[in-house]
């Protein structure tokens, strides 16, 4: 049976599990599926609809009928797909309060950890010596973290002065993350050997995690995320005269650890020697340095996570 027309493509309906599955759209649809069953029970007050339309136009930037329009024809659909769309949307919402508000506050708690956010300062160099001489310059005699940082430091946190943040600390490093996580506001820790770099880092300032609005939804959408993975995972998928098919997840990330393992009384036991010499030498800076998306202070971080150092 014809389907679908693209251009002079005729579509056929046994084609469409074969098109699905080469380009990785059935786990999608099958997603979708699972909302609808999950979403068929939530009823919606008229005053939950017409604030859900409202909200649906004001993100997609829709003020006129015209807009309107013009979005259901891109769509492939009439004017009602708009409030077809932000009523799903609405009772999917819905459905995530019902579902894990309950044990939102718990999960809340296992992620803290990794939520809270810091702002810190960091040097970064190949040069042990030049680590060691840089921390006691700051250290003892109170030369600007900011200055040496500018001059000496090999990532791109140089163009800040070696400032990085506010990140949460799932962010950084994990080895520096951990650091991070036990330090207190202007501690300054003597260089740290990470991969290929000797670091020098100092905590600016600690911002302890809120459950805030913005927070419930996204710690919401992370169960929602979960609970979505496992009902993949449990749905088989066949066709009619076909096999069972074996359809994968969309990739979701574990939810990350509560907090970073770390041996603080192996920190503390991690001291430097004062050299005898100090050297002042501008270290060259490697051609394989890695990026760090660094950035001045800010209410949200914004940096690259790709980059483990910011």
């Amino acid at each position: 049976m014809d389907l679908l027309r693209v251009g002079d493509r005729i579509l056929q309906s046994n084609d469409l599990v074969p098109l699905l599955s080469k380009t990785n759209l059935l786990s999608r649809v099958i997603q979708e599926i699972i909302i609808d069953d999950a979403i068929g029970d939530i009823e919606l007050t008229a005053e939950e609809i017409q604030a859900a339309e409202v909200a649906f136009c004001q993100r997609n930037k829709i003020t006129s009928a015209e807009e309107a329009n013009a979005w259901a024809q891109q769509q492939y659909g009439t004017p009602d797909l708009i409030r077809t769309t932000a009523i799903r949307e609405q009772k999917l919402a819905k459905f995530k309060t019902q579902a894990f508000a309950k044990e939102v506050d718990s999960y809340f708690l296992q992620r803290k950890g990794r939520l809270d956010k810091v702002l810190y300062s960091l040097i970064r160099t190949s040069q042990l010596g030049l680590a060691q001489e840089l921390y006691f310059r700051v250290h003892d005699d109170g030369q600007s973290f900011t200055e040496l940082a500018k001059e000496y430091s090999e990532g791109q946190e140089a163009k800040t002065g070696g400032l990085i943040g506010p990140v949460e600390l799932s962010v950084p490093h994990p080895a520096l993350g951990g650091l991070l996580s036990v330090s207190k506001p202007g501690q300054i820790w003597p260089p740290k050997r990470i991969g290929e770099w000797y670091v020098v880092v100092r905590l600016e300032k600690f911002f302890p995690a809120q459950m805030d609005e913005p927070t419930k939804q996204r710690l919401l959408d992370e169960m929602f995320q979960t609970w979505m993975r496992e009902q993949l995972q449990n749905s088989p998928v066949s066709v009619p005269g076909s096999d069972t098919l074996a359809v994968a997840a969309q990739p979701v990330p574990p939810p990350a650890a509560a907090a970073i393992p770390m041996n603080q009384a192996a920190i503390a036991k991690d001291t430097v020697s004062k050299p005898k010499t100090l050297t002042t030498t501008t270290p060259p800076t490697p051609e394989s340095s890695p990026t760090a998306a660094s950035q001045p202070p800010a209410s949200d971080p914004t940096s690259d996570k790709s980059d483990p150092w910011s």
